[in-house]
């Protein structure tokens, strides 16, 4: 039974601190702060003992207190574009999926990246000191400066696929878009297909450079070489596949491509908008390969043959790294993440990663594989992941 609270003591208006519920609870204040932290080694009647004072008076422990109380916090931040990009979602929910099996909590910062004041946000975010570490997802040319701060000190990981991974000194991860890009296009000449376009993501990003090099060993493989007519410059919005969708199709119908493998998902999207405004049918005139497999790709019509990236898994390793940098001695819990990237759907099947840039697919076939730097896990920025692809097949690349 625990003690009332003295009326001289504390008010209703006032918060309980972690002393007043180990006075309630008759227990100590350490022991409190263990229950809080989830420390395993605390026993059942304790954990309980002291969640029901927590419970009766509902109290909040303030995270950013305690942190400071030992030398550090039990927050990290997360630093996302707006939430409205693609696969920030599914990166975010790998992220949390892990968090919520650990004893830290996630501070999200989604910014536009297009305001030119981002960096002075950006440094008085990190001027609280509230985060111990910083997960940076697709960081844009904030790049650079974040990069300053990491090798001020601050612990940090990045996910960012538009600059080769060996320019980050800090922790990265990202995926096998050389390897992806092959499979895509190798799909389609293993469909027999051999008058194939590409239409390119923005020649500055990284995973467009390599997505494309994939495309061109597919085509060297078989003997041909990429035809500059079939090469098409999009920028991975809706709005640029649109464009290039116009451009092909406005041309004689001999010069028209057999299949399409479109560097992202975002572009293919457009590519059949135009197609249904123009009564071209996908895949009987005009075979379609996306990248990404983003969450409507299945819903489209018809469904999009797609290069699936892990992106849960891609923000679970993530935020893995930067807990073991912000304690080498973290525990890993389990997380749904990567068993939940490799489910399966009606009417479409997965095949892993394949080729001469893929290591062999296991023997299920289905589970994603992480490829992981044969140097010893450093925890001082040396470590970079890369994630393998897996082809989605779909409706939109072979006929019924």
């Amino acid at each position: 039974m625990h003690q009332a609270l003295d009326v001289g003591e504390t008010t209703m208006d006032e918060k309980l601190t972690i002393q007043d519920i180990a006075r309630l609870a008759g227990v100590s204040k350490s022991s409190v702060s263990r229950v809080l932290n989830n420390y395993p080694a605390i026993s059942q009647e304790l954990r309980e003992r002291v969640m029901r004072v927590v419970r009766e008076y509902n109290f909040v422990p303030n995270v950013t207190a305690r942190g400071l109380a030992g030398g550090k916090t039990r927050l990290v931040g997360v630093l996302t574009p707006p939430l409205t990009w693609p696969a920030i979602p599914e990166m975010l929910r790998g992220v949390a999926e892990y968090i919520e099996r650990t004893s830290y909590e996630m501070v999200l910062y989604s910014i536009n990246f297009e305001n030119p004041t981002h960096t002075d946000v950006v440094d008085r975010i990190l001027s609280l000191r509230m985060v111990s570490g910083l997960l940076a997802i697709l960081p844009c040319d904030l790049t650079p400066h974040l990069l300053k701060h990491f090798e001020r000190g601050l612990p940090m990981v990045m996910i960012n696929d538009q600059e080769p991974p060996e320019h980050f000194p800090c922790p990265w991860v990202g995926v096998d878009n050389r390897t992806g890009g092959y499979q895509a296009t190798r799909h389609l000449l293993d469909l027999g297909y051999r008058r194939i376009a590409h239409v390119m993501g923005p020649k500055r990003y990284y995973c467009a450079q390599e997505r494309f090099e994939g495309y061109c060993q597919a085509l060297r493989e078989v003997g041909l070489e990429p035809d500059s007519e079939l090469l098409l410059q999009g920028e991975f919005d809706p709005a640029s596949g649109r464009r290039c969708a116009r451009e092909l199709f406005a041309r004689e119908r001999t010069r028209w491509p057999e299949a399409i493998f479109v560097a992202n998902d975002q572009m293919a999207y457009g590519f059949l908008e135009v197609a249904e405004e123009q009564g071209i049918q996908i895949p009987q005139d005009v075979a379609l390969v996306g990248f990404d497999d983003n969450l409507v790709s299945s819903h489209v019509r018809p469904p999009l043959t797609t290069v699936r990236q892990p992106f849960s898994q891609m923000g679970a390793k993530a935020i893995e790294l930067l807990l073991k940098m912000v304690d080498p001695d973290h525990v890993l819990p389990r997380t749904r993440a990567a068993e939940d990237e490799g489910h399966s759907e009606a009417g479409a099947r997965m095949i892993p990663a394949a080729g001469p840039l893929a290591a062999a697919a296991d023997g299920a076939g289905h589970q994603l594989r992480m490829r992981e730097s044969s140097a010893p896990y450093r925890l001082d920025g040396a470590i970079h992941i890369q994630l393998d692809t897996s082809l989605v097949v779909r409706a939109s690349s072979v006929p019924a």
